[in-house]
């Protein structure tokens, strides 16, 4: 049974979503301010954590960065108004997962969820446990991942992109697809979010951050590093 945290200073929507939620049998708790939604989220064991940008004492985005800041990798789904781009990506890079625009359907949270929680957990466990290439070590079964030798610090999302990467071993993987096998869902037209995973990991990398290719207007590939 999954344990999901919401912190959302809309007590009716609040209201809305904890009945939704738990038709799916899942638990969830909430809070309705960003300091108190901080505190939840350092000191209960969260499954995943649903995350509005606008509240009130801390806005969702301070609430993020002291939330990754204290090694904390659960699973962030942000809330946000339509529009918001710049929120969004700020969002990315500051190490949430995915986003989903408010006003949203029930169903269309529900799949986000049920996508966030899979990957957290692994997913379908792969015939292949340990893959490398070009300086990565992807440990499938432990769902950890070295560069040259150095553990990387990614969230579940930046660890399924890497592995997705390592997995075609130098081919091009299209933006499409990546975003079907790890997002779980249709890139839209103007999404920037496998973008910015991609730029998170590439600046977790110890060196050769080029050795992860963007095809401009296709997709990414891993190249083994230069020199």
């Amino acid at each position: 049974m999954a344990n999901i945290l919401l912190v959302d200073d809309d007590t009716e929507l609040t209201g809305m979503l904890q009945e939704v939620i738990q038709r799916e049998g899942w638990k969830i708790s909430s809070e309705h301010n960003g300091k108190a939604g901080l505190n939840a989220a350092l000191e209960g064991n969260w499954d995943l954590i649903l995350l509005d940008i606008m509240l009130p004492e801390m806005d969702g985005l301070q609430v993020l960065k002291q939330l990754r800041q204290s090694g904390k990798d659960t699973p962030v789904l942000m809330l946000t108004a339509r529009g918001d781009d710049v929120d969004r990506v700020v969002g990315l890079e500051l190490g949430a997962d995915d986003y989903l625009p408010k006003p949203f359907y029930p169903r269309e949270l529900i799949a986000r969820i049920r996508a966030l929680l899979r990957r957290a957990k692994g997913g379908a466990q792969p015939d292949v446990q340990r893959l490398k290439f070009a300086g990565f070590d992807i440990d499938t079964k432990e769902a950890v991942a070295s560069c040259d030798g150095e553990q990387l610090t990614l969230t579940p999302t930046e660890f399924d992109v890497l592995h997705q990467l390592v997995t075609h071993h130098g081919q091009l993987v299209t933006k499409e697809s990546l975003s079907m096998q790890v997002l779980g869902r249709q890139l839209g037209p103007f999404d920037r979010s496998l973008d910015v995973h991609i730029s998170n990991i590439r600046k977790k990398l110890p060196k050769n951050p080029e050795r992860i290719e963007t095809v401009r207007g296709r997709g990414y590939r891993v190249t083994e590093p230069n020199g």
